[in-house]
């Protein structure tokens, strides 16, 4: 069993991100017209725009409040809070914005699968990558009763360091990980599995968030009338077509 979660635990995760970047180098540089989610928006549109916004309000918020949490060490935060005080905001906040995440995605996953003219449109990995985001969200929620009765912030200190020691390349500690409550582990085994997937499912969109970066600073755009201004007693232009 020692092996099992060394290998989920230090190998894994870097199996799923090896993946996750070539295979989105891969996708983008033979399908680019396959680099799109999609939107299913002109076939029914009130269910789309309460779904949408409310799953990605909260995704975005869990994806950074994870980032936050997990990369911060804990000798910068330290200063001015325990990791008990952090985890219990984690908590919190992580509550808020995963029931919001989980009214929008089960409103998204209904529609998928119910409505008829969306399931006749769908490709089997757009459903299927809403079900995996679906059970992802609702393992996540399950943790929270857990972190709760390890009010001390050990578990928030075990995650922490382990998300450290993946991206810095260090040895991983897979004991500190298998004593935990199962909830833990398959959330992130499922977690880094949902990179291992992205290159090859409609969430390869996301990548296209460093384009709206660059959008907001990009130069203005200048439109120009057809119609231009000439000198009085010149010919005006014709319009193409005109006779």
């Amino acid at each position: 069993m020692n092996g099992v979660y060394g290998f989920l635990f230090q190998v894994y995760p870097y199996v799923c991100f090896m993946v996750f970047v070539v295979g989105s180098l891969i996708r983008f540089d033979q399908g680019q017209y396959s680099w799109k989610s999609d939107s299913s928006q002109m076939l029914r549109a009130r269910t789309l725009r309460w779904g949408s916004n409310l799953f990605h309000f909260g995704i975005l918020f869990l994806f950074f409040g994870h980032l936050v949490g997990l990369f911060t060490p804990h000798s910068v935060y330290g200063i001015f809070m325990s990791a008990a005080t952090k985890q219990l905001l984690a908590v919190v906040a992580g509550g808020v914005a995963g029931a919001l995440c989980f009214v929008g995605l089960s409103l998204l996953l209904y529609r998928r699968v119910f409505d008829p003219r969306i399931r006749l449109t769908s490709h089997p990995t757009d459903i299927a990558v809403l079900v995996v985001l679906w059970v992802q969200l609702v393992v996540g929620l399950t943790t929270l009763p857990f972190s709760l009765q390890h009010a001390d912030g050990s578990v928030m200190l075990i995650l922490a360091d382990w998300a450290q020691r993946i991206v810095t390349l260090r040895p991983v500690d897979a004991t500190a990980l298998a004593a935990l409550p199962w909830p833990y582990q398959f959330h992130i085994v499922l977690g880094v599995t949902i990179f291992l997937l992205l290159p090859f499912s409609r969430l390869v969109h996301v990548w296209s968030g460093f384009a709206t970066v660059r959008f907001l600073f990009r130069p203005h755009q200048v439109v120009r009338s057809r119609r231009l201004n000439v000198p009085a007693g010149h010919n005006q232009p014709r319009e193409p077509g005109a006779v």
